[in-house]
């Protein structure tokens, strides 16, 4: 049974590829099945939403309505979900509203929560909040999630504390909740609330996840956390680093302090940044890779801002394409520039 006959293993190896950070072999291998579905449409459009790439999301998902297959719950997820990570109101406003009517495909959690999402990135922080109280189904933790995510963005605090309070009801065993809103209050310059946070999230046993980035070479799989020196070649991997901060340096890079929401002076801030787990995973990968080759990078948590701005100036000074994938989506970083277009 070969690919281009069966949709089974065709709309297999099209969420396989997107899933391994290879959206354009994925769509090789969508191009070259001779039949498709809805699950082999969905797929495609939800590889390019996770990669930021939703003008071809949008692109596939208009293609399968002129095909004739009708999208279903799933796909109208994949495609809000798309427009939320890039940012496209107006085209997730429109099908979020029409999806019904149209489709007749009833909005579920999933659709208010990429709504609200996409709202609150957007700055639109009381649209989203009123959605919220207009859903027609109970918000979960996921949606107060988004919003409370949008507030940390927007630097919004009363509807951060208005999410968090939410949260702690709905997942009072998770840490990132008080994190978020402390950076809120750390952000609004509030240390007396920080400190707050960091009182109860002690009193009640909670700890934060420690974020950590894989890098797998040659078949073996290498973890770094936060300043890490266990690995055989940290001593080589801190010397090329502070190499490569040289150069980034002339390239016009500045440290950006605010990824370290800590009241602590500013040259401490930014002898934490530098050792954040990313920074060293890429080191290492550019180190023992072949020159020329992508470098795939794994992170548990959502890549920090300075990270972000970092690893941009990175591939420009290398001429190296760096695909790290964080726990929200794909980021392909390419001369100097991100696929996301830094809306993340």
């Amino acid at each position: 049974m070969d690919l281009e006959n069966s949709v089974v293993v065709g709309t297999s190896i099209v969420d396989m590829y997107c899933k391994c950070g290879r959206v354009e072999m994925a769509r090789k291998a969508f191009d070259r099945m001779k039949m498709k579905n809805v699950k082999s449409w969905t797929a495609m459009v939800a590889g390019y939403g996770m990669h930021g790439r939703a003008k071809e999301a949008m692109e596939v998902f208009y293609q399968m309505i002129r095909s004739g297959d009708k999208p279903n719950y799933i796909t109208f997820v994949s495609v809000l979900a798309a427009c939320s990570h890039a940012g496209l109101l107006k085209e997730g406003r429109h099908w979020f509203n029409r999806m019904k009517s149209e489709f007749n495909v009833e909005p579920g959690i999933e659709h208010y929560s990429c709504m609200v999402d996409l709202l609150g990135r957007a700055g639109y922080l009381n649209e989203a909040y009123r959605l919220i109280m207009e859903m027609k189904v109970k918000p979960d933790f996921i949606i107060w999630g988004s919003l409370l995510g949008a507030c940390r963005i927007h630097k919004n605090v009363e509807l951060g504390e208005i999410s968090a309070r939410k949260l702690f009801q709905l997942d009072p065993s998770s840490c990132g909740y008080y994190v978020l809103l402390s950076n809120i209050y750390a952000d609004a310059g509030r240390w007396d609330e920080v400190e707050r946070m960091r009182i109860l999230m002690k009193s009640r046993g909670l700890l934060k996840t420690p974020g950590f980035s894989i890098v797998e070479l040659k078949g073996r799989i290498h973890v770094f956390l936060v300043g890490d020196k266990e690995h055989p070649q940290h001593e080589k991997i801190y010397e090329y680093l502070d190499k490569l901060n040289v150069k980034l340096q002339a390239l016009g890079y500045i440290p950006n302090l605010t990824s370290v929401l800590h009241d602590v002076d500013e040259e401490e801030k930014g002898m934490v940044l530098r050792v954040h787990s990313e920074k060293l995973a890429v080191c290492f990968g550019l180190m023992n890779s072949v020159p020329g080759s992508v470098i795939h990078i794994i992170k548990n948590l959502r890549i920090c801002g300075d990270c972000h701005i970092a690893i941009k100036f990175i591939s420009k000074a290398v001429n190296r394409e760096i695909v790290v994938r964080d726990s929200k989506r794909f980021h392909h970083f390419k001369d100097g520039m991100c696929s996301c277009g830094d809306y993340w």
